[in-house]
């Protein structure tokens, strides 16, 4: 396919799955804050995001934490974040869908029909990677609020908690989905097993730094949290390349051309 199509086949998928993020995020829109009273006790994202915060500050006794907005328009502001944010999850199988399909062009069709095992795969460890990150917060806080002096007010600023907890949450998800992107790409016969297999030192640095600087925390618990889960979906990964590199050569096997006899000799 010439570069030209290809830009325009990029230009198409980033649009539909900027239209499903759209979507996605008016939904986000009206589960921010839950719904009215009058129409029931339905508790929103931003109760769910600032709840690790709040219950532990509740069993510890601190009646001094709590968020704090600063300025007249900026619950408004984290509104449209959070909005974008919840899209950005929701859509998630949308635009992973997006993604696959700009690479299929480069696969065979039997290859294609692996396409709904790579978003069951992907889908539910972009979830996962969210999920950690959510179960790890409550660690965080504990860290960071016990360094509130005894006669101190710790009133934190909603834009700055709520920014630091969906960056974490993201960052967990999008971590998660790494070793996905390496199985699709050697589907796309644009990275093989071996490549990958002989980086395995820099894959393990790489997820351990990765780890390190998305943590919020120093502790080396919630490091090993995210570090320890991604070498095994790393690891899961290369096995199904290499597996996948043995199917293709056995497959349609490439000649030796080191072993040719002279009348074996390529034209070229």
């Amino acid at each position: 396919m010439p570069l030209m199509d290809h830009l325009r086949e990029l230009r198409n998928r980033v649009a539909k799955a900027a239209v499903f993020l759209l979507i996605g995020s008016i939904a986000g829109w009206f589960l921010w804050g839950g719904w009215n009273e009058s129409w029931g006790s339905f508790e929103g994202v931003f109760q769910y995001l600032q709840a690790p915060l709040l219950d532990y500050a509740s069993d510890k006794g601190y009646s001094n934490v709590a968020l704090n907005f600063t300025q007249v328009g900026q619950a408004f502001d984290l509104r449209v974040k959070g909005a974008i944010w919840c899209g950005v999850i929701a859509s998630s199988p949308f635009w992973l869908w997006q993604f696959w399909a700009f690479i299929t062009p480069g696969l065979t069709r039997k290859e294609k029909r692996y396409a709904v095992g790579f978003i069951g795969a992907a889908v539910p460890l972009f979830l996962a990677g969210a999920a950690i990150a959510y179960s790890v917060l409550p660690n965080a806080m504990r860290f960071l609020i016990d360094f509130t002096p005894v006669d101190a007010a710790n009133l934190i600023g909603a834009d700055v908690y709520l920014s630091f907890v969906m960056r974490i949450i993201l960052a967990f998800g999008l971590g998660f989905l790494m070793p996905v992107v390496l199985v699709g790409l050697n589907f796309a016969h644009l990275l093989s097993g071996k490549a990958i297999l002989k980086q395995w030192r820099i894959s393990v640095f790489l997820s351990f730094l990765f780890s390190a600087l998305v943590t919020p925390t120093s502790d080396i618990t919630t490091m090993l949290l995210l570090a320890l889960p991604l070498l095994v979906l790393f690891g899961a990964a290369m096995v199904i390349c290499l597996t996948n590199d043995r199917r293709r050569q056995k497959n349609s096997p490439e000649p030796d051309y080191g072993n040719l006899s002279d009348d074996e000799a390529s034209t070229i």
